[in-house]
């Protein structure tokens, strides 16, 4: 799996992936899918989740303000509420994709 191309558009994230797919992900989807310890949770040795300190939700929350590649697997994303810690991995994204449809 192998994502062609990636682009910003005011409404959200498009992906063309190497299988000929295409996805759409809104930033509403995208960022309540993050998956950093903060957002999505932590398990301990014995399968206790934590989570850390809920944040405000604005509308700088779901304005995306660029992304990057985390290696060959992955993308970081960056919020306008300077939340940066969620690395999307390829496999996350596809996912995410496929509950659109």
């Amino acid at each position: 799996m192998k994502i062609e191309e990636i682009v910003h558009l005011p409404i959200g994230v498009a992906i063309r992936w190497d299988d000929g797919e295409e996805t759409l992900l809104d930033f509403h989807k995208l960022r309540d899918a993050c998956p950093c310890a903060n957002c999505s949770g932590e398990s301990d040795l014995f399968g206790n989740k934590t989570f850390g300190i809920p944040s405000l939700k604005t509308d700088k929350t779901y304005e995306l303000q660029s992304f990057h590649w985390v290696g060959h697997y992955a993308i970081q994303f960056s919020w306008a509420d300077r939340h940066d810690a969620g690395i999307y991995t390829l496999k996350l994204l596809k996912a995410l994709g496929k509950e659109e449809e």
